[in-house]
């Protein structure tokens, strides 16, 4: 992805449950390139990303897993946060569910914009 199209990943989407706002689209798209760009893909595709979060119904990765995340990244529905923060893990900002002062992620990934 060329340095033009990349995305920049709000803050107060990384943070906490409590503390936390929900991804627009274009953030919700981008997380799916960088959690793709870490396991070798362009990108994760809404079936690997149902399969992933656990929204496909059929583990086989088509279905209705496929058209709920279709409408996470066309701002028909908000992503749950479980699925969120499973996502940005996978796209290497960390555990973002934990609250300060808790132990850190062990692979010291830490949370913020991965370096790709």
């Amino acid at each position: 992805m060329s340095q033009q199209n990349k995305i920049e990943v709000r803050p107060e989407t990384l943070r906490p449950f409590p503390e936390w706002e929900p991804p627009s689209p274009d953030e919700i798209r981008q997380v799916f390139v960088l959690a793709g760009e870490r396991r070798g893909l362009k990108k994760l595709t809404g079936a690997q990303v149902a399969d992933l979060v656990g929204a496909s119904s059929t583990g086989a990765g088509v279905g209705k897993g496929s058209r709920t995340v279709r409408k996470w990244v066309g701002g028909e529905s908000r992503i749950p946060y479980g699925a969120w923060a499973i996502l940005c893990h996978e796209a290497g900002f960390g555990l973002i569910w934990r609250s300060e002062g808790l132990e850190k992620d062990p692979s010291g990934s830490g949370s913020g914009n991965p370096e790709i």
